[in-house]
C-alpha cells in the first residue's frame, strides 16, 4: 500500500469521526500563581467543534485520492 492510499484512508476515517463525534475536547492548564512551595493552577476544559462541511470534505477528498491512486496503478 503506497502513501497516497494511506493518506486517503486516514482522511476518510478522520471525516467519519468528525461527523460522528462533532468535535473534541481537551483540558487546558494555566498556572495562576506560584508562591514558594504553594502553586495554584486552573484547569479549563475547551471544546473544539468540527463543522459538518469539513467532515464531508475530508471523506470526499479521501475518496477522490483512493480513486486517483487506483487509476494510476
Amino acid at each position: 500500500m503506497n502513501a497516497l492510499k494511506i493518506a486517503a484512508i486516514l482522511l476518510i476515517v478522520a471525516g467519519v469521526l468528525g461527523l460522528v463525534y462533532g468535535g473534541f475536547s481537551y483540558t487546558k492548564e494555566t498556572h495562576e500563581a506560584k508562591l514558594g512551595p504553594l502553586e495554584l493552577s486552573v484547569q479549563e476544559k475547551q471544546k473544539v467543534n468540527v463543522p459538518v462541511w469539513a467532515g464531508v470534505g475530508a471523506i470526499v477528498l479521501g475518496g477522490g485520492l483512493l480513486l486517483l491512486g487506483s487509476k494510476k496503478s
